[in-house]
């Protein structure tokens, strides 16, 4: 009912105001590198907070600033900036980003490098309980953004609401779900992003008729512009803006064993051991609400093992590790009045309140409970506790479920403000929480923090989301590429799905396969569902098993590649899956496409998502050219082809010039080591010049690389009349020991046999099969290898 009223009011205050031409100019100053335009109904505040991002604010008559940001963290510095004062002129503009207004009538407009981005329309309005910022479009621009939905990639059409919400069971369209994040980004390379969390609406176009309206109940009236020359520049300013995704610890990338849930300490044994009898690769096994409770309902809270389930955690997380198994446990901020810690938990305070100053209690469908304030310092530092002790067990990863919060009603206190106000920063703020914890008593460790929700720059605390409780069907797995493709473009690069799909009871192997498979090129490789049918390839018949099998394995060997794009996202903002738009971003017909997609920079990925197919039609990006992964057949760029399907594999194609960095197989990432490891080129005649490089450090110690504690090997090549020369270099940190290597150089798509091949000016011997050359050298710090065609 709040949201229609809403909705009711917002369309009868755009028709009775109409054109803004009230708001009259009246002057501009400007200070600390601030400029403040006055109006007759309030003050607009400028900052140029870089060469590509301009801030604005609008402060309403009788109101006064509110500085603080949720989701901004780039710290002020001056901006080399002009102010230009004409009659009915005024400019703020840098060498990149430009403000200019129009005096009268009144009129503000941005660009970059002289091209218009986006103006506002009506600006400001306010009627009643609404507040809304209203901008015009461009009549041919698509959108994105809006945090995690299913709607199809080009979101210009939907009115989107801003309140974090689950979807159980969705598939194919979800219009509300668990990160509803305020931020818009246009095929006209802009980002925009609302820097407010309070609830709402993003209006994308609805009415048809170009424009944009950010609509609150309160709040800051502040927006960041974003631009830039490329999605890569603009998403690496964004996330300068709200904060860098720090790297995960390395087994966060390997394989998760993971389903609601583990009865017993004796069935998570017993799991763990399958795998390992299967000699499927394992790293972490998660525990998901009956590590505390034996029963779903009346158990939230205990935040304690379970002693005739669980009789030895701590020697159980310890055989784990041994193992090479890392255990992550589920939690939730809910205390319910029946649990172990609810007396405590009022006794300290550290419940959200009622109007009366009481803890506020309510029914959900877990049972009858308080909620936790994590923005009370004393509600953080109990949470908090909780997490340390088992920290210091030798927890190695936390989950946050239910962290919208699932159930938040209006009415409820927070000590900062209701719960309407703070909603959509609750998961924010719990995975800051998290993170801070662990800076501050195990700061030689990194995070692994599994959350359902978040907001604007979550991505900062090491978040890694998930798309919620997917149904269990193909049209479940039909809109997993989107929800991950979008949040990375909106900084979360972590997105990723539960494989094989959560919700339901429909069993098929088809679809578990054709999951996997994708999962291989997602961020988290992580199979989880309902326990009525199994999500552990392990419990699988024997085909589908090897199958799974397969996928994994091949998850581990591209890990040199995969942290090495991870390295690039935690510098660069640069999301792991990537939408075809960032490769040709002025081809429309490539603005709703994600079907296919990049991983990394340099593989093409095309997921199966339909039953039964035996063919798919797919697009090779006119950038370069394009092999396949598993022949080496080639694909002239700009083309579209018919390609036939095999069930080992889904499609697959590495860019010509590309290098790929990979290593054998292995059982855990705590066996992960780079002193072998094979590095594949893609030869193609067209590609004279290219670069590659391969990241690597301990994979546990955090901000490693600006520690000084890594090693980076850039590759070259280049192409001369009949030769192939191979560069490789290696730069290490100050605190760091080179290791010595050995690199299987792998040359694909080579039609002829080479005549011969020099390491360092020396004639080494090679092997020639298949079109694949293979030569194994030594790497120092500095390598050539000539290969004479």
């Amino acid at each position: 009912m709040r949201y229609f009223f809403l909705s009711c009011l917002l369309s009868v205050t755009l028709m009775i105001q109409g054109q803004n031409s009230d708001r009259v100019y009246e002057k501009f100053t400007e200070e600390n590198s601030e400029v403040k335009i006055y109006t007759n109904d309030g003050v607009y505040i400028l900052k140029t907070l870089s060469e590509e991002i301009i801030e604005t604010s609008f402060i309403p008559e009788k109101e006064s600033e509110i500085k603080e940001s949720h989701a901004v963290v780039l710290e002020p510095k001056k901006v080399s900036h002009k102010v230009k004062d004409s009659e009915n002129v005024l400019e703020l503009s840098t060498k990149g980003i430009s403000m200019k207004l129009t005096k009268s009538p009144f009129q503000i407009n941005y660009f970059y490098k002289d091209q218009k981005i986006i103006s506002e329309g009506k600006g400001y309005i306010n009627k009643d309980s609404l507040e809304v910022l209203n901008f015009k479009l461009d009549p041919s621009e698509a959108l994105y953004g809006g945090g995690a939905r299913a709607l199809g990639m080009n979101r210009r059409g939907h009115r989107l609401e801003l309140y974090n919400r689950a979807d159980y069971g969705y598939e194919t369209h979800s219009k509300l779900m668990n990160f509803t994040m305020p931020i818009v980004l246009s095929s006209n390379k802009y980002l925009l992003h609302f820097d407010n969390p309070q609830i709402g609406f993003l209006d994308l176009d609805s009415a048809q008729d170009n424009t944009l309206n950010y609509e609150t109940i309160g709040g800051k009236k502040t927006y960041q512009i974003v631009v830039g020359d490329s999605w890569e520049q603009i998403l690496n300013s964004y996330t300068s803006l709200t904060g860098k995704q720090p790297l995960p610890p390395r087994w966060a990338l390997g394989n998760f064993a993971s389903r609601f849930g583990y009865h017993s300490e004796q069935e998570a044994r017993e799991v763990v051991a399958k795998f390992k009898e299967d000699e499927i690769p394992l790293d972490a096994i998660i525990l998901d609400l009956y590590w505390f409770g034996k029963d779903i309902q009346g158990t939230m809270g205990n935040f304690e093992f379970l002693k005739d389930s669980f009789p030895t955690p701590k020697k159980m997380i310890a055989d784990f590790k041994e193992e090479g198994v890392k255990t992550v446990l589920i939690t939730e901020p809910f205390v319910l009045n029946t649990s172990k810690k609810w007396e405590e938990a009022v006794a300290k305070e550290i419940l959200a309140k009622n109007n009366k100053g009481a803890p506020y209690v309510y029914d959900f469908y877990f049972g009858t409970t308080g909620l936790i304030d994590i923005f009370k310092e004393e509600g953080k530092s109990w949470f908090w506790e909780i997490y340390k002790e088992f920290t210091s067990w030798g927890v190695a990863g936390w989950w946050g479920d239910l962290g919208e919060p699932e159930v938040h009603p209006s009415d409820l206190m927070h000590s900062t403000g209701t719960a309407d106000e703070v909603h959509n920063v609750y998961g924010h703020y719990w995975a800051s929480l998290v993170a801070e914890g662990y800076q501050k008593d195990f700061p030689e460790k990194r995070p692994f923090i599994l959350m359902r929700a978040g907001y604007s720059g979550s991505q900062r605390f090491g978040m890694i989301p998930w798309s919620g409780d997917v149904n269990r069907t193909w049209g479940g797995l039909q809109s997993q590429m989107e929800i991950a493709l979008q949040m990375g473009m909106q900084g979360m690069a972590y997105m990723h799905s539960d494989l094989g799909g959560f919700a339901g009871n429909y069993e098929d192997d088809e679809l578990y396969t054709r999951w996997l498979q994708y999962g291989v090129f997602q961020p988290v490789f992580r199979p989880h569902a309902q326990e009525e049918l199994a999500s552990e390839p392990i419990f699988k018949k024997e085909e589908t098993k090897l199958l799974a099998k397969s996928a994994i394995e091949l998850r581990y060997q591209l890990l040199p590649y995969n942290y090495t794009i991870a390295f690039e996202n935690n510098q660069n903002g640069t999301p792991l899956m990537r939408p075809l738009l960032f490769e040709e971003p002025d081809n429309t017909s490539m603005f709703s496409v994600s079907n296919t997609y990049l991983w990394g920079k340099d593989i093409l990925v095309h997921p199966i998502v339909k039953k039964g197919q035996k063919s798919d039609t797919i697009y090779f990006p006119k950038t370069n050219n394009w092999f396949d992964f598993y022949s080496d057949k080639k694909f002239i760029a700009g083309n579209t082809h018919e390609v036939v399907l095999v069930k080992e594999h889904i499609p697959v194609f590495i860019r010509g010039g590309a290098f790929i960095p990979m290593i054998k197989t292995i059982q855990t990432t705590e066996d992960y080591s780079l002193e072998r490891f094979d590095l594949h080129f893609y030869y193609d005649q067209v590609v004279k010049e290219s670069n590659g490089e391969l990241y690597q450090d301990n994979g546990k110690t955090p901000k490693a690389f600006e520690n000084g504690v890594y090693e980076i090997i850039r590759f070259t090549s280049e192409l001369k009349s009949n030769e192939i020369n191979i560069s490789v270099k290696s730069e290490i940190g100050s605190l760091n020991n080179r290791i010595p290597k050995e690199m299987t150089l792998i040359i694909h798509a080579l039609e002829n046999s080479p005549k011969k091949v020099l390491v360092n000016g020396k004639k080494v011997a090679f092997t020639y099969v298949d079109n694949k050359l293979s030569v194994v050298s030594k790497i120092e710090k500095k390598d050539k290898i000539k290969i004479c065609l």
